[in-house]
Parts: structure tokens; C-alpha cells; sequence
């Protein structure tokens, strides 16, 4: 399960047991979770690969404890390019990702595909725009 679930199903069992204004305030809270690490890069696929190295990334994205965020995009300047933007409850659960047999195994899938990488950045996130 994980953390969106995991704070989804909390919150269902909290909305039985809880009176409706208490059950508000911790919605309200739990949205108020802003990651503690976030990681955008650019990834360069082989020529005529992109499509394919984007299908084996998102294979591996189901399962990772404290992502909080993983998302994939095509860049619109480089048909070979995509960009991966992460978002993580913290940096060692990060690093602990990618110890995990299954982003293992896609590492290794993908990395045939793998051309290099381009700009990449670390950065703390600091607030959550409303929608």
C-alpha cells in the first residue's frame, strides 16, 4: 500500500468514528504534508526509444514507500528526452528506493535504452500551491 492509500484509508476509518468538523480538520492536515526532497532530471533516450524507456520507468514507480510523487514527461524541444520529477517524504527514502528489487530490475531494463542524462537538480520543497 502506499501513502496515499495508506492516508486514503485512514481517513475512511477516521470518517466513521470521527464527528464531521474533526474529520475536516484532519483532511486539512494531511494536506498541509509538504515532501521534504524533490529531484527533477532530464533523461536522454536512445534515438527512436523514448516511448519504450518511459513504459520500463513507470513499471517500477507502483511500490516505492515515502514517494510521495513520480512523474514522468516528454520533453517538447527533444524527441529522445523525458523529465522525471520526484517528490519523496525524505532523501533516504530516496536512496532507499533504489535498493528495491523492483527498481532494480528496472534500472537494469532501461539502462540499454539509456543514452544519458541531461540538467538534474535536488531541491527542498517549501510550500504547496492550492489548485
Amino acid at each position: 500500500m502506499n501513502r496515499r492509500e495508506h492516508l486514503a484509508a485512514l481517513l475512511a476509518m477516521a470518517a466513521m468514528v470521527l464527528p464531521h468538523r474533526k474529520l475536516q480538520a484532519l483532511e486539512a492536515q494531511m494536506e498541509e504534508v509538504i515532501p521534504e526532497y524533490g529531484l527533477i532530471g532530464q533523461m536522454l533516450a536512445q534515438p527512436g526509444q523514448r516511448a519504450a524507456l518511459v513504459a520500463i520507468l513507470s513499471e517500477a514507480t507502483d511500490a516505492m514507500p515515502g514517494n510521495m510523487g513520480y512523474l514522468i514527461g516528454e520533453d517538447s524541444a527533444n524527441a529522445d528526452a523525458i523529465w522525471i520529477v520526484e517528490l519523496w517524504d525524505t532523501k533516504a527514502s530516496h536512496a532507499a528506493s533504489l535498493e528495491l528489487p523492483a527498481v532494480q530490475a528496472a534500472i537494469s531494463k532501461a539502462r540499454p535504452l539509456i543514452a544519458g542524462f541531461g540538467t538534474r537538480a535536488e531541491f527542498t520543497p517549501v510550500a504547496k500551491a492550492r489548485a
